[in-house]
């Protein structure tokens, strides 16, 4: 099966030159083209603080009817609205209908493992179980999240996932891109904001790097995340020298 349900964004309406959503790259490149398709299984939106990435997975997320502060299509509790209105302009092409949704983002992740909670107290017996059984918060953040994608995330379904590696040590990303893997495999869908050059190496991933420039499609090689960090890892002390020594003058 083809497992994208979303084929691509673009806008409907334009943004009001006064916001400062005019202002960020990602939405003058969509002011400049006619969508930004989603080609893979998976695509990483990748780039700069500032570049727009997590608002353009954001707008999609609201547009497409998740809750701003992540979950499920069915939730729908808000403890402040802080989202942009991105998603009243943009357009969302579907191919198909998931079975199974999720918008996971890290910054408020700590509200929907609440939610859960609250669900599993004075919903139907047992939500707990779909989550894993045990409370998101008796659990670390990076077992919490793990948890979360292990358990809850059933396959032939949507996901969004906005900097998941924020919780997460080297070895766990490998775990959930194994789990990624698996959902794939499972006819499941990615749209996930990062900043990981591990996570980024998922096969085959459609990368897209956001950048003062606009938007533009990048093999993973090349990307600034994976050049930088190899550069690191090969020689960790000229680096740092060079870094420090900068830093004294």
């Amino acid at each position: 099966m083809n497992g994208n349900y979303i084929a691509r964004v673009s806008l409907k309406y334009p943004v009001d030159p006064r916001s400062y959503l005019a202002r960020l790259p990602v939405v003058q490149y969509l002011m400049k083209t006619p969508y930004l398709e989603f080609s893979r299984p998976v695509t990483f939106l990748v780039g700069e603080n500032g570049t727009g990435k997590s608002t353009l997975l954001e707008a999609i997320a609201v547009a497409y009817g998740f809750n701003a502060e992540g979950g499920s299509r069915n939730f729908s509790f808000s403890t402040r609205d802080t989202h942009s209105k991105l998603y009243e302009s943009i357009a969302i092409s579907r191919r198909r209908y998931p079975k199974d949704t999720f918008f996971l983002r890290a910054e408020s992740f700590y509200n929907v493992a609440s939610q859960v909670d609250d669900l599993e107290n004075d919903g139907p017996p047992g939500f707990l179980q779909g989550f894993g059984g045990r409370s998101l918060h008796a659990q670390s953040h990076g077992e919490s999240f793990l948890a979360l994608v292990q358990n809850r995330f059933r396959g032939q379904g949507l996901y969004l996932l906005d900097e998941p590696e924020a919780a997460l040590s080297p070895s766990k990303i490998l775990t959930l891109i194994a789990q990624i893997d698996y959902l794939v495999k499972n006819d499941s869908q990615f749209l996930i904001a990062t900043h990981s050059p591990m996570l980024m190496a998922y096969p085959n991933a459609q990368i897209y790097v956001l950048s003062g420039q606009g938007i533009e499609e990048t093999p993973y090689k090349q990307t600034e995340h994976y050049l930088l960090t190899k550069r690191f890892l090969d020689n960790p002390e000229r680096m740092l020298r060079y870094l420090l020594e900068e830093g004294e003058e």
